[in-house]
């Protein structure tokens, strides 16, 4: 019968001494083989052409992991003769493979690399589609160049079989696998001669490259509800809004106020008005923040409704601001209709804003009429509210603070800029008296409601 020993603790050390040496010893390209790179940028044009859609596209051999690529004597160069039949692999394994182009909604599954070939870094060919595809035609590398492999650069042509160069096509990438944070980079040329130009991180989904205005609108129409939904800062604004007035009399001026301020925001960010400096997007996140304190501390001491839609109408213009940032990178997805999809996204932020209205106020009434009394349960969930705004306003108060403040030059560009928003002010002022006159309704309740209780039926006596 054969036991089993511990091994003595000698041996088990020296075991584990060269197990180490052997893991420093590894050839430094093996190693790098496995391991995922932290930033990768991916380049392609999309160009439909007659009955062939075709993918021009760049992207780095160190991304492509699990590819053996041959190198020259010495472990550290890559063989450019060799690595000829590895490009063709690597191009389909890890970029064909994780495009997926449709049009007029139909997938395009049959597709054909035609040309493969290894650039170096410092090419620049990726500036313009003609000379990328010039590029692909032109003669190799030469077979002496000292090229390392992890910084070798992939090009390749994909082409697909399509109907119609005038139809819809959308692309779905999951080229994020590349890396651990991938930039790809997309230039659509249409058959008019107009260039679509589209930057992402990581998978956006299905991009329309060139979208037709119901396709922008409902991308639209979705990242406002998302923004809503997901947004906690806005949802405390609009907790703070319903928790007084829960009725429509007192909702109507309030939440149409708020729309028609972001609106005017969004839209004046949308055309360049906003100030491009680095501390105006803390400023406004910041102040957001502090709308927030406002209005639950409105609530604790008394809100009241004359003055609550203006006050709300102040606050929605510095939420409009806070809506562009969120947009700022949406735009390019918006193709030819940019008005469009503003306003689909104004739509958005109104579903978004009834979800969570409807969600709200039933959850107010069942809390005021079985959980506590009103006016102490409107005291209590401000006072929660303000806690932790207060606390956001102070962080980012806080980053605020680290941004270098500078006066504007007094030039040209300074007062054409400053016209724009005098003109946007006044704007806002037509508006506002507009809604005033409007909202006269609404500030104090009609002549039926003064009455007491059974005063209309005595006088109808």
């Amino acid at each position: 019968m054969v036991k089993r020993s511990t091994p003595p603790m000698i041996p088990r050390v020296a075991a584990a001494l060269l197990a180490v040496a052997a893991l420093l010893l590894v050839p430094r390209s093996a190693a790098e083989a496995h391991n995922i790179p932290s930033d990768v940028t991916v380049e392609a044009f999309v160009k439909p052409q007659g009955h062939t859609l075709r993918v021009v596209i760049r992207a780095p051999m160190a991304a492509m992991r699990d590819i053996e690529w041959p190198l020259r004597p010495g472990g550290e160069y890559i063989d450019v003769a060799a690595s000829k039949k590895k490009l063709a692999d690597a191009a389909q394994i890890w970029l064909a493979q994780f495009i997926h182009l449709f049009e007029d909604g139909r997938e395009l599954k049959d597709w054909t690399i035609t040309d493969t070939r290894l650039s170096k870094p410092s090419d620049r060919s990726f500036q313009s589609y003609d000379r990328a595809l010039a590029h692909l035609d032109d003669p190799p590398l030469p077979e002496d160049v000292q090229l390392p492999w992890n910084q070798g650069m992939l090009d390749a042509m994909i082409e697909y079989p399509i109907q119609s160069d005038s139809a819809r096509f959308a692309l779905s990438s999951t080229l994020n696998r590349l890396g651990i944070r991938t930039t790809t980079v997309i230039r659509f040329l249409t058959p008019e001669g107009q260039v679509r130009a589209y930057e992402f991180h990581d998978n956006p989904g299905l991009v329309h490259l060139d979208p037709s205005i119901l396709q922008a609108s409902w991308r639209f129409v979705q990242q406002g509800i998302k923004h809503i939904l997901s947004g906690i800062d806005h949802v405390l604004f609009l907790l703070c809004l319903v928790i007084p007035f829960r009725k429509l009399r007192g909702l109507v001026p309030v939440v149409t106020s708020f729309t028609v301020a972001h609106s005017i925001t969004l839209i004046a960010s949308a055309s360049g008005l906003a100030p491009q400096a680095l501390w105006f997007p803390p400023l406004i996140e910041t102040l957001i923040a502090l709308s927030i304190v406002y209005m639950a501390l409105e609530n604790i001491v008394g809100a009241k409704l004359e003055r609550r839609w203006f006050i709300t109408f102040g606050f929605g213009l510095v939420h409009g601001f806070g809506f562009s940032f969120a947009l700022s990178q949406e735009f390019q997805f918006a193709g030819a209709h940019l008005l469009s999809s503003l306003l689909s996204f104004n739509l958005g932020v109104e579903i978004g804003q009834l979800l969570v209205l409807c969600a709200v106020i039933p959850a107010l009434h069942l809390l005021f009429k079985y959980g506590v009394q009103e006016r102490m349960g409107i005291i209590i969930l401000s006072a929660l509210v303000a806690h932790t705004a207060w606390h956001w306003f102070l962080d980012r108060g806080s980053q605020l603070l680290q941004y270098d403040f500078t006066f504007p030059t007094l030039d040209v560009a300074f007062f054409a800029a400053l016209m724009r928003w005098m003109m946007m002010a006044l704007i806002a002022v037509g508006i506002v008296w507009a809604m005033y006159e409007l909202f006269k309704r609404f500030e104090r309740p009609g002549v039926e409601e003064q009455l007491p209780a059974g005063a209309g039926a005595e006088e109808a006596a």
